[in-house]
């Protein structure tokens, strides 16, 4: 499935994606799952970096960011991944979504501070003095404080999914809404400003996501992340720096 297509590409090969540790009862074969890829990529020749996807669901108590930490349930699993990770200088692939935070807490987040409009910092973290103006940036540190307090102070993330929905959440999931995310995200990470604790470069990100999925099933939002319809029509416009 790797080596049959040489004339690609591979970024990343990820064990699982979202996995819900450790609720899951694949939780404990993450790891095996990771070494078994990776030694045999690398017997074959074969060097692409080799983790998994979480979400920012398994990072609690992040607000302020560097207060973020892996769930107790997840914790040890995370400090074994995040082990192997340091040794290989691999990164830990993540899934960041503000619409979510966003949609489920609009009490205490504002719309500008999800969506890369807030003209002012929002957040200053009481531990550090770091300044946020963007909740982009907010759960990416989180996550960063996290795999710090396993051990993982050399592991970069690479957000694997990012987006935001332009239909079927009222007025939250609007195609302006989800066209000033995506298009701010874009100039957000090609841009060398970084995270407040992780800056000066890019952030390598994936934008979740090309295609609208009129067939997805669960929540009617989740048919709406595309930047298409099916048809091939333009959801929005987007700009690519």
């Amino acid at each position: 499935n790797v080596l049959s297509y040489n004339d690609v590409q591979y970024r990343y090969i990820s064990v699982g994606n979202e996995i819900d540790i450790p609720h899951s009862p694949v939780s404990n074969l993450i790891l095996p799952g990771i070494r078994n890829l990776h030694n045999a990529l690398r017997a074959a020749g074969n060097n692409t970096p080799v983790s998994t996807t979480i979400a920012t669901s398994l990072v609690v108590d992040a607000f302020p960011p560097s207060n973020g930490r892996f769930s107790d349930g997840s914790r040890d699993i995370m400090r074994s991944i995040v082990e192997f990770l340091v040794a290989n200088r691999s990164p830990l692939l993540v899934n960041v979504y503000p619409y979510f935070a966003y949609s489920l807490n609009q009490q205490q987040i504002q719309l500008d501070y999800a969506n890369f409009t807030a003209n002012r910092v929002v957040v200053t973290d009481s531990n550090n003095g770091l300044q946020y103006r963007n909740l982009f940036d907010a759960l990416t540190d989180a996550t960063y404080s996290a795999i710090e307090k396993v051990g993982g102070w050399g592991v970069d993330i690479v957000i694997t999914e990012s987006g935001w929905p332009s239909a079927e959440n009222g007025n939250i999931a609007t195609i302006q809404n989800a066209s000033t995310y995506i298009n701010n995200l874009i100039s957000h990470v090609s841009g060398t400003s970084g995270t407040p604790k992780r800056p000066g470069k890019s952030i390598e990100t994936y934008i979740f996501a090309l295609f609208n999925e009129n067939i997805k099933p669960g929540a009617r939002d989740e048919q709406h992340f595309g930047l298409y319809y099916p048809d091939m029509r333009e959801v929005y416009p987007v700009t690519f720096r």
